[in-house]
């Protein structure tokens, strides 16, 4: 029976279909004081870390699912008293007529716990479970007794990097025989209790010196990172890319030395102030004007209907390395944004996704991509294609290079453009006249402004 007064906050589908989250911090313990649309809890879905305001106002009584959690969307992850009170039945009566938070709704979905594993027998017979009589076996001599720890039966007593070590190799702490102090559960626990020894030699253990490992066995020096999260989408994301798309690159060495010479000068424009201007900014407005000369390269193709479909506006998308990934965020209509505007969107959107705080809507909708792969000292690369894109641009570093400029050989400003894209959209012409036209652009970009348009 339900608590009167109690509402139950499910997680919601803070995305476009996601299934599921992991509670990455929680913001309110059980007791506090919470205000509708107060932040409660920051979660990483498949898209970004995003965090989520509390429809209810009241006192906290409990958090349902712990930090580290991934649980899938409509489970319950808090409760919260409104001390309205009222018959027993109120509790679940508001999980039904519960309202969506603003700009995402409730997506319907299994609220079932999974299913607790099965104790092991020694684990049962430590809780006073009844076991099968077994056949004594002869000793050579009888060991000294060990005193026998029973499993708690109240919540395990361990550490946060505990819980997750026994997360990755699952195993129930509450099978877990404990052999730390107090009755702490410690890493060495939970190994054995994944190569499945006994509770018995878990107690011997406990009082016999450690013996170093094997020499053979190599994995205290590894790490296991969990593939989940914005890694695990961009991977999906990736191999698919790779093996459903036809993809070609192209690579021209463009000399860039009256682009950085132009980047100065903007730095020095009221406009810009405030601003970061990058060569960046000026490689997205190459970009942008060849997508203007050559709009077939802003397209995807739509398999179900067997269409071309070219798109009249662009999404341009940016590659961001960032602590939980890679994202592509991407700054919507930059085709229509004046210079100074594309340089405001650009720092937003990088600055956003290195705090982790893009929003889903930003991840979604992009139709060409650049990736900076020279601020990681790389001279080139084959960048491989978002699902649903024709084209990504790579714009490597730029080097002090010998160079014939006007019949003499001098030393200058030099990068290497590479451009793929998805062969059954773009031929080799049409990838060829966008990647000259990058090319022209940065070699001398005010020119090529006044006689393009």
């Amino acid at each position: 029976m339900a608590n009167s007064g109690v509402q139950r906050f499910r997680l919601p589908d803070v995305g476009e279909g996601l299934v599921d989250a992991e509670i990455l911090q929680w913001y309110v313990k059980p007791g506090d004081r919470v205000e509708v649309n107060q932040m409660i809890c920051e979660i990483e879905t498949a898209k970004a870390a995003v965090e989520l305001p509390s429809p209810f106002a009241g006192t906290v009584t409990e958090l349902m699912v712990e930090e580290g959690a991934t649980v899938d969307v409509g489970t319950p992850i808090i409760a919260v008293d409104d001390g309205t009170g009222g018959d027993g039945g109120a509790g679940e009566e508001t999980e039904e007529r519960e309202k969506p938070l603003v700009g995402y709704g409730e997506k319907a979905a299994s609220t079932q716990r999974r299913a607790r594993r099965r104790p092991a027998p020694a684990a049962a017979a430590a809780n006073g479970a009844a076991a099968p009589p077994a056949e004594p076996a002869p000793a050579p001599a009888p060991a000294p007794a060990v005193p026998e720890q029973a499993a708690p039966a109240g919540p395990v007593l361990t550490k946060p990097p505990v819980r997750k070590l026994a997360k990755d190799l699952g195993v129930d702490l509450r099978t877990v025989t404990p052999t730390g102090d107090g009755g702490l559960v410690t890493r060495e626990d939970v190994r054995r209790a994944a190569e499945g020894e006994p509770a018995e030699a878990l107690a011997a253990a406990a009082e016999a010196p450690v013996a170093p490992a094997p020499a053979a066995d190599r994995s205290a020096l590894e790490e296991r990172i969990p593939i989940k999260g914005v890694r695990k989408r961009t991977a999906a994301a990736m191999v698919s890319s790779a093996f459903t798309a036809p993809h070609v690159t192209e690579f021209l060495q463009v000399d860039v030395t009256r682009t950085m010479k132009a980047v100065r000068r903007l730095r020095e424009r009221p406009e810009f102030a405030g601003l970061k201007v990058s060569p960046l900014l000026l490689v997205a407005r190459a970009l942008l004007t060849a997508v203007r000369r050559h709009p077939e390269i802003n397209a995807a193709w739509d398999e179900q209907a067997q269409e071309i479909v070219v798109k009249r506006y662009v999404n341009l998308g940016i590659a961001a390395a960032t602590d939980r990934g890679l994202v592509v965020p991407n700054v919507k209509d930059a085709h229509a944004k004046p210079l100074p505007e594309l340089a405001k969107s650009l720092q937003e959107l990088t600055e956003t996704a290195r705090a982790g705080k893009t929003s889903p809507a930003d991840m979604t909708g992009g139709t060409i991509t650049i990736t900076n792969v020279g601020v990681f000292g790389v001279d080139a690369g084959t960048p491989i294609l978002n699902p649903g894109e024709a084209a990504i641009l790579a714009f490597g570093q730029i080097r002090d290079t010998p160079w014939a400029h006007k019949g003499e050989l001098k030393l200058r400003k030099v990068t290497t453009l590479s451009l793929s894209f998805d062969h059954r959209l773009v031929d080799g012409e049409l990838g060829s006249k966008v990647l000259r036209d990058v090319g022209a652009f940065l070699e001398d970009p005010e020119g090529v402004a006044l006689s393009w348009g």
